[in-house]
Parts: structure tokens; C-alpha cells; sequence
């Protein structure tokens, strides 16, 4: 069992195709299915299964591939060890974010970085997805910067280390002749019936459900 052996299942379960794999590694989808077949040579329960035309993982390759994950942070961990031990730079990180956090954020980062006598080399990206395929992208950053509706599902638990930064109000503009804008704060049911202009199918909060329990009051 070889570590990119490891890198790949990991990857098909975040991915969840041989294609997108084989994008995001840059090789061939053959070579990835190469790694894949000599991977499952070395057990005798199936690691994959056809679900259509597609390769997705059974429940012993989805074992495996978050096993995998605290190999190859072991891995990092005992490069990162020698390379504090022999002084040397403490490596490359690679930050993702979705737009407005990266204009708030990035700047002030990288400000901080250049004030330190030794920094990482950092990698900076800008990956506005929708709220559902924030976790994915762990699978080839090091930081993901991902923002949540207090009321909607939360981040899955299961091989994700989830930090809370901050809580962002939500502010309504309104044109000075409406008849809502004299007010100083709104609840959901005062806004309901009126028209929107908000942000894309898929992207919070145009997709999240209504919250089971009493709305805050939106500012």
C-alpha cells in the first residue's frame, strides 16, 4: 500500500469520479484507475462499486480513504518535524475562500505574513461554490474560508475540523420611499412577500430552508 495510492481513494471520495480525479491530479483517468486496481489487490473486500457509469467507494473503501487522510497528515507532520528541526522554512500552505472573505481577509494576511522573520509560502485562491461543496474542497487546500446560514444543515463532522471565525449580520437595503425604511431593525416575515435581489441558485441564502424555530431579526 503506497501513500499516492492512499491520495487517490481519498480523493475519489470527495470528487466522486475518476474524471475529476485525474483533473485535479493532473495524470490520466487510466492512471488513476491503475492505483486504484493495485490498491484493491492488496484486500479482499471491493474498495469500489459501479453506481451507473460512475466509480464510487463502498463503505470499506470509505474507511480506507479517511484512514488514508491520517496517514498522509502523518506524513506532513514528520516532514514539517525534520524541517523545524533543521530551521529550515515551515513549507507551503494553501488558503482557499469564497469572494467577499478573500477582499476582507487576504490583504491583511498577507501584511501579517511579511512582518515574520520566517513564513510559510502561501498559496491564495478564490473559490466561490455553493454552500454544499465547501467541504470538497479540503480535499486540496490546506484552509478553507466557507460561510454557513446559522438555520441550515451544518458541516459534516467526519474528517473536517470546523472552527467558527465569525457571525455575519444580514443587512436589507431598501429604497428611501418604501414604507419598511423608516424602521431600525426587520424580522423574515416583515420581507417575505417582497421582491429580492439576491445571489444565484445554489448560493446561500437563495437555497436554505426556512429555520424551524423563531427567526432572528435581520438588520
Amino acid at each position: 500500500m503506497e501513500l499516492r495510492q492512499l491520495e487517490v481513494l481519498r480523493e475519489l471520495e470527495a470528487l466522486g469520479s475518476v474524471t475529476a480525479v485525474a483533473e485535479m491530479l493532473h495524470v490520466t483517468p487510466s492512471a488513476v484507475s491503475q492505483q486504484i486496481a493495485a490498491l484493491q489487490r492488496e484486500f479482499r473486500t471491493p474498495l469500489t462499486r459501479r453506481q451507473g457509469r460512475a466509480l464510487a467507494l463502498t463503505e470499506a473503501g470509505r474507511a480506507l480513504a479517511r484512514a488514508g487522510v491520517d496517514v498522509v497528515e502523518a506524513m506532513a507532520a514528520a516532514r514539517h518535524a525534520v524541517e523545524d528541526f533543521e530551521q529550515a522554512a515551515t513549507g507551503a500552505v494553501t488558503l482557499s475562500g469564497f469572494h467577499s472573505v478573500g477582499q476582507a481577509l487576504y490583504g491583511r494576511v498577507l501584511t501579517e505574513l511579511e512582518a515574520l522573520p520566517e513564513r510559510p509560502e502561501l498559496h491564495l485562491s478564490d473559490e466561490d461554490v455553493s454552500q454544499e461543496e465547501f467541504p470538497a474542497l479540503t480535499a486540496h487546500h490546506d484552509l478553507v474560508l466557507a460561510h454557513r446560514l446559522e438555520h441550515s444543515p451544518p458541516w459534516p463532522s467526519d474528517g473536517l475540523t470546523v472552527l467558527p471565525l465569525a457571525q455575519e449580520p444580514i443587512d436589507v437595503a431598501l429604497a428611501v420611499g418604501h414604507p419598511l425604511a423608516s424602521r431600525s431593525a426587520l424580522n423574515p416575515a416583515d420581507v417575505a412577500g417582497e421582491r429580492w435581489v439576491t445571489s444565484r441558485g445554489g448560493f446561500s441564502p437563495t437555497t436554505c430552508s426556512a429555520p424551524s424555530r423563531p427567526s432572528p431579526t435581520v438588520r
